[in-house]
């Protein structure tokens, strides 16, 4: 008899301490986090590599003791007689579990765990055994818990979720002993015999997973590799005994397992690893969208599915619709059916408008997930229906797209601002651009609970598609926060996509996913119209230009010449693309420089200067931190200094509360005139302090 370890993902070490004492009856296990624990003989060992279908590593230990430094570690390590274990022209690999006080990195105990075995060898006038990652011949394994740690021989050599029967994989694919773990937990394993359907198949482990287990099949009885196949402890003939009778138990068929996906690609995959799994036959596949789907036989039975959980903020655009359709769908066609769904995110399983009887823990790869169990009992498919008219953010849109749709019609441009918090527990802005909307939220006040507010922008995210009708695929959603400098324009995303939209006679590019801010400041609609109108013949100077929409206005007007400053490139580039965009023949320059320190030592005369910074910055880029209340005297100065005779400057930026300095102003000669409320557009007029804007003259 010997120690055996047995480990497994986090959530299923109930489920594993089962399944142990059904293939080892005999075993006293101890169980501890992700971990089970026993003396067993290496029949016991080799049945668990081989049957367990919830297990990533079964473990010969061949010692525990003292780790509580790195040469604690080692000595413990040193302490096994590696050369009963192993021959030195084997190759090997150690994973290492843990860390403490000393060792702060599992790497670094692999390596002393593994300079130990070595010099065990060389001790010895042994050859150094050498390390190969890849498929080594033996894999030892070191767990460290504390000042202790756990040394031993990892019998299954790679993880044993790896059945070897999936040649592909979707983008976020299910691990197999996931997958077992919610057939368990929904209670079909209990009654195979009922119907068992995944709406959302993706590669079929589900499904797969579903007919080993109606099949009697060993999940272990494809692979090829293990961890034990070198060992010189292995024996041979009893893994070839246990192998030859996990194939002569195998039921030949089976019936009533069913996998479709919206995808038919992941279908024409799953049917792949189902034929390569040897189990095609006992599968039914289709092509189908879950949301309109029907029970494929009248029996009720289960349905056992990994929907996609949103983890990228964008996503959650289109599966909030999705996910409503789905519970009402359930509910219409799928009376008397258990129901059993893994999400990270369950703010999306309330979506369903289900009630869960039981729900569980269980970690998909590095994500924290819950199994939600349904019975879509008389209780449960109680018909939910929320018509939009009686919903109060639905009714303040269309409220406010009635009220507008005048001025839209008369505005020549695509892209405005439909809704802007104008309910305190929908702190959200949307924007239209085009055929696409953008939904800005707002971080939470105080006095709203994180939970009311993500329950508030799931509703939001599902009214939108139907107001506006706009799909739920065109709609990127963004979390702001308040921003500070060039937060604003920090990247969220690597998309690169640009669309086109129309503004008064101008055509510009934006991106409305990769960064915060799109590339066009709708609040600025006016401001750029003041500027068209006072451009003709003048050299007009734009600072902290960002895309360059405002000297895009200042060629159209008529502008002699137009100078564009950002410190940014990529904004830069952009602002090229904007004129090219609208064949501007206007002489135009693009200068990157921090536009403060460039400012101070500028030489060329303006007629228009058109100022928009932003109200703070700490950019490396620039010398010195930026405040626009502490430092826009000093900049002013500047660029009045940059001013030809009877020359303007446009001042404007969005820093609430921000006061200007009158009285210096006056000392420079400026002559100060408040324009903002003629610089607020319509549909940003309810929230008339949006930006402040003045007109300083010399």
């Amino acid at each position: 008899m010997n120690t055996i370890l047995v480990t497994t993902s986090r959530g299923l070490d109930e489920l594993l301490k089962q399944e142990v004492l059904r293939l080892c009856p005999d075993a006293q296990v101890k169980q501890g986090p992700g971990t089970i624990q026993f003396e067993g003989s290496k029949e016991d060992a080799y049945k668990l590599c081989l049957w367990s279908r919830l297990a990533n590593r079964v473990v010969w230990v061949l010692a525990s003791g003292k780790a509580g430094d790195a040469d604690a570690l080692y000595n413990t390590a040193m302490g096994i007689d590696w050369q009963m274990q192993m021959d030195s022209r084997h190759t090997l690999s150690v994973q290492f579990i843990g860390t403490n006080f000393a060792i702060k990195n599992t790497q670094f105990g692999a390596v002393r765990v593994k300079d130990a075995i070595v010099d065990s060898f060389v001790e010895q006038g042994l050859p150094r055994p050498s390390v190969e990652r890849k498929s080594p011949d033996i894999s030892v394994y070191a767990r460290l818990h504390r000042d202790n740690v756990i040394l031993g021989i990892d019998l299954a050599g790679a993880s044993l979720h790896q059945r070897a029967y999936r040649q592909e994989t979707g983008d976020a694919p299910l691990k197999e002993h996931i997958a077992s773990a919610m057939l368990m937990r929904s209670g079909w394993t209990e009654n195979t015999d009922a119907p068992l359907v995944d709406l959302m198949c993706g590669s079929g482990t589900i499904a797969i997973e579903a007919a080993y287990i109606a099949r009697n099949i060993a999940p272990g009885i494809k692979r090829m590799y293990w961890g034990f196949t070198k060992w010189l402890g292995h024996e041979e003939k009893l893994w070839d005994d246990l192998v030859e009778q996990a194939i002569s138990v195998q039921k030949p068929s089976c019936s009533g397992i069913y996998a479709g996906d919206f995808s038919r690609k992941m279908v024409a995959i799953a049917k792949a690893n189902a034929d390569f799994a040897g189990v095609f036959n006992d599968i039914s596949f289709s092509q189908q969208d879950a949301t309109k789907s029907s029970p494929p036989v009248a029996t009720p039975g289960y349905v056992v599915s990994n929907p996609p959980y949103g983890e990228r903020l964008g996503e959650l655009t289109s599966l909030i619709p999705l996910f409503s359709d789905w519970g009402k769908r359930f509910k219409e066609a799928w009376k008397g059916w258990h129901v059993s769904l893994l999400s990270s995110n369950r703010d999306l399983l309330r979506v369903l408008k289900l009630r869960a009887t039981k729900d569980y823990a269980m970690n998909n790869g590095k994500l924290e997930c819950r199994l939600a169990n349904y019975v879509l009992d008389e209780e449960n498919t109680v018909q939910f229906s929320e018509d939009a008219s009686n919903h109060e953010f639905a009714n303040r849109l269309k409220k406010n797209l009635k009220r507008m749709k005048g001025w839209i019609k008369n505005a020549n441009t695509n892209c405005y601002r439909i809704y802007d918090a104008d309910l305190p527990d929908y702190n959200v802005a949307v924007d239209r651009y085009g055929d696409w909307l953008v939904v800005q939220e707002y971080a939470p006040p105080k006095t709203v609970s994180e939970d009311k507010a993500r329950k508030r922008l799931q509703e939001v995210l599902l009214h939108l598609p139907a107001v506006t009708g706009v799909s739920p695929k065109q709609i990127a959603l963004k979390v702001r926060s308040q921003q500070k400098g060039t937060k604003q324009y920090e990247k969220i995303n690597q998309t690169g996509d640009m669309m086109e939209v129309f503004e008064n006679g101008a055509r510009f590019l934006v991106n409305l996913t990769d960064y915060l801010d799109t590339g066009l400041f709708l609040d600025h609609r006016n401001t750029r119209q003041k500027v068209q109108a006072l451009s003709q013949g003048k050299d007009v100077l734009n600072l902290f230009s960002y895309t360059g929409s405002v000297s895009v206005f200042a060629a159209k007007g008529g502008a002699k010449s137009v100078t564009t400053v950002d410190m940014s490139n990529t904004y830069l580039e952009w602002a090229k693309k904007n004129v090219a965009l609208n064949k501007l023949t206007a002489p135009h320059a693009f200068i990157q420089a921090d536009c403060t320190t460039w400012l101070g030592t500028h030489k060329g005369k303006y007629d228009l200067i058109f100022i928009d910074p932003p109200s703070f910055s700490n950019s490396k880029r620039m010398q010195n931190t930026w405040d626009v209340q502490r430092d826009h005297v000093k900049m002013l100065t500047d660029a009045k200094a940059c001013l030809k005779e009877q020359g303007i400057i446009i001042f404007s930026n969005n820093k609430r509360g921000f006061k200007l300095d009158e009285t210096a102003m006056s000392e420079l000669g400026l002559s100060v005139d408040n324009i903002t409320k003629d610089t607020i557009p319509e549909d940003f007029a309810r929230k008339g302090n949006i930006h402040q804007c003045w007109v300083l003259g010399s």
